[in-house]
C-alpha cells in the first residue's frame, strides 16, 4: 500500500499494532510531508526493525507527470497513475494565494451534459494517495506551497466518500500537508445521502453544490442525477446542512445560453434561495468541441447577476482560468486517455 494513502490514526493503529509508540506516526508524518523524503531509510530518527517492517507493509511511490500545460496564471497537469490511467489536475494563480483543482476519480458517472470530464464513464475511484500525490507533486514541480485546494477535477467526489475523506485529513493534518479546512472546497452535483453524511464529520470544508438550474424541468435535461435527487430535496438537504454546520455553502451556476439564463431563471433561483445561507457563483460556460452548449453572453450574466442581487442574493461572477488549455470549469478530461 502506498503509505500517502494513510491518515495519521491509521499510522497510529499501524504502530500501537506493532507493540511501538504512536507518536512515531506523528515522526513518520514529518519525514513525508514536512521534509518530503522519499525513502524509509532516510527516516533516520526510526529504528532499523521499525523502517524494515515498513519496507514490508508500505511503498513511498510517485505519480508521474506526464505534461504541463500553462496558459495565463494557470497550469494544467497531466499524471499518469500506477495502473497508467490517466486523470488532470489545475493549478491556478490568485490574489490569495495557489489553489489546486484535483480529480477524485478516472472517469464520472455523473452525466451532467454541459460537462466534458463525464464523456468518459468511471472506470474507478482514485486512493487518498493518488489525490495526495497530485499536491506534492505540483508542490515540487513550482517549489511552492499550494494555500488552497478544490475538489472538482475529474469524478465526483461524493461517490468516491471514504478515499476522499482521508485525503481531507491527510492534508489538513498541521503534520501533514497542513492546509486548513477552511481552504478546501468540496463540489458535488447533489448526492443527498453523502451530503447527510458530510454533515456529520464535523470537518469545517467548504461545501459547494453544482446547482446549475432552478427547477426540475431544465436541470431534468442537463443532469441525470436530478431525476434521482431533484432540487427540492436537495433544498432541504442543504438547509439541514447548513443548521448542522453552521457553513455556508457556494451554489455552482453554469451560465448556458437560452438553456438557464434568462431573467426569469434568475427570479426563480431568488425565490429557490431566499433566507438561506448561500451564495452564488455564476460560471461563465467553457466551451468544447464535442458538446453543443454555448456559453451566455456578458449581457444576458450581467441581468441574470443584476436579478440575483436585486433579490438580495449573494452572488459573483468566476473569474475564467484556463479556456485556451482546456483547463477551465467543464474541461478536464485527460485525452489521452480515452
Amino acid at each position: 500500500m502506498n503509505i500517502y494513502g494513510l491518515t495519521k490514526e491509521n499510522l497510529e493503529n499501524y504502530f500501537l499494532s506493532k507493540g511501538e509508540k504512536k507518536y512515531k506516526a506523528t515522526q513518520v508524518f514529518e519525514w513525508l510531508y514536512a521534509k518530503r523524503v522519499k525513502d524509509f531509510n532516510l527516516m533516520t530518527n526510526l529504528k532499523k526493525d521499525l523502517i524494515w517492517h515498513l519496507k514490508q507493509n508500505f511503498v513511498i511511490e510517485q505519480l508521474e507527470i506526464l505534461e504541463v500545460e500553462k496558459g495565463d496564471l494557470v497550469r494544467k497537469y497531466l499524471f499518469k497513475l500506477f495502473d497508467n490511467e490517466l486523470i488532470e489536475a489545475v493549478l491556478m494563480e490568485h490574489d490569495y494565494g495557489l489553489s489546486l483543482c484535483i480529480s477524485s476519480e478516472v472517469g464520472c458517472n455523473m452525466g451532467c451534459r454541459f460537462c466534458e470530464s463525464g464523456r468518459r464513464k468511471k472506470v474507478r475511484n482514485l486512493t487518498a494517495a493518488e489525490m495526495v500525490l497530485q499536491i506534492l507533486m505540483v508542490e515540487e514541480d513550482i517549489q511552492t506551497r499550494i494555500s488552497s485546494v478544490v475538489i472538482m477535477g475529474i469524478g465526483e467526489p461524493l461517490d468516491n466518500y471514504d478515499n476522499v475523506m482521508d485525503f481531507i485529513r491527510i492534508i489538513n493534518d498541521p503534520k501533514g500537508i497542513a492546509i486548513g479546512a477552511r481552504h478546501i472546497t468540496l463540489s458535488t452535483c447533489g448526492l443527498i445521502p453523502k451530503i447527510e453524511q458530510l454533515a456529520k464529520e464535523n470537518i469545517q470544508i467548504n461545501l459547494a453544490i453544482s446547482l446549475h438550474a432552478p427547477n426540475d424541468e431544465i436541470r431534468n435535461k442537463i443532469m441525470p442525477v436530478n431525476k434521482v435527487y431533484n432540487i427540492g430535496s436537495l433544498m432541504e438537504c442543504l438547509k439541514q446542512y447548513i443548521a448542522k454546520t453552521n457553513r455556508r455553502i457556494t451554489i455552482e451556476y453554469v451560465m448556458l445560453e437560452y438553456i438557464n439564463d434568462s431573467v426569469e431563471c434568475a427570479k426563480e433561483l431568488v425565490q429557490l434561495l431566499k433566507g438561506m445561507n448561500v451564495y452564488v457563483n455564476l460560471i461563465p460556460y467553457n466551451e468544447t468541441e464535442n458538446i453543443e452548449f454555448r456559453k451566455s453572453s456578458k449581457k444576458r450574466i450581467d441581468k441574470f447577476f443584476d436579478t440575483l442581487k436585486q433579490g438580495n442574493i449573494n452572488v459573483t461572477v468566476r473569474k475564467e482560468f484556463g479556456r485556451n488549455i482546456d483547463a477551465a470549469c467543464g474541461q478536464l478530461r485527460s485525452k489521452r486517455g480515452g
